[in-house]
């Protein structure tokens, strides 16, 4: 396959917790996808002390794809999602930063939409979206679909951010898009990623839009709860009064 890289390189930044199931299967789709595109990458995987052997699953994928695809940059105990970032970014060698979850909720096969999105506009960050075009979300119950479509509705109402999705969490940055927005960040958890966009419209940038099928995790249980929901109501009213 020829590369279509044009000198730019993708860092897939991928943080784990109990995710050993799933992660063979991610990384696998993302060597496909990628290597199918002829994109150069490399996957970073940060996992937060993961009980069930989610690191050692990583080794082994290193030793099969190769140290210089596969990055390990373990942490000690779990810290949180926005410092996963910034532990992933400093080690990252790509110009483009992909984030996306380890639980197979995000297909790889969007990646060359994402890529393209990004190129036609020279967008500073491109967003995946359950909520336009053919976007959807599969397997999740009532619950969880109104609490999504409700955190979505509120934060149009409230912050009219310009994004269609605020909470979703598979998106491309420009690496010094991402950098420069993550030490803005104060959120954390379900509110982080919403919190992304908002600093992104605050600070000029450009969001392009992919549509995506989000589908629930096949292995493991979802990490949302109704501490999330309400930390989630906390950082939409602090976001509210101080952007």
């Amino acid at each position: 396959m020829a590369s279509h890289s044009n000198g730019d390189k993708y860092s897939v930044l991928l943080p784990t917790y109990n995710e050993r199931e799933n992660l063979p299967l991610i990384v696998w789709l993302l060597v496909k996808y990628f290597g199918e595109s002829g994109y150069e990458y490399e996957i970073i995987v940060i996992d937060d002390g993961s009980p069930d052997g989610t690191l050692e699953v990583a080794e082994q994928l290193q030793k099969i794809y190769g140290e210089d695809k596969i990055l390990l940059r373990p942490r000690a105990k779990k810290l949180g999602l926005g410092t996963a970032y910034i532990h992933g970014i400093k080690h990252a060698r790509g110009n483009y930063v992909f984030i996306m979850d380890a639980d197979l909720s995000h297909h790889p096969k969007f990646i060359p939409e994402f890529i393209k999105k990004q190129r036609e506009g020279g967008y500073d960050l491109v967003s995946g979206t359950r909520y336009r075009g053919d976007g959807g979300v599969y397997g999740w119950d009532l619950r969880r679909k109104l609490i999504s479509r409700g955190a979505n509705y509120v934060t149009q109402v409230l912050l009219r951010p310009g994004a269609s999705d605020l909470t979703g969490s598979f998106r491309l940055y420009k690496k010094e898009v991402l950098v420069s927005l993550v030490e803005r960040c104060v959120s954390k958890g379900y509110v982080f990623q919403m919190e992304m966009i908002v600093r992104a419209r605050q600070l000029n940038y450009t969001i392009g839009e992919v549509p995506i099928s989000f589908v629930d995790r096949v292995y493991g249980e979802s990490k949302l709860g109704g501490n999330e929901i309400v930390s989630f109501l906390k950082g939409l009213l602090t976001l509210f009064a101080t952007t």
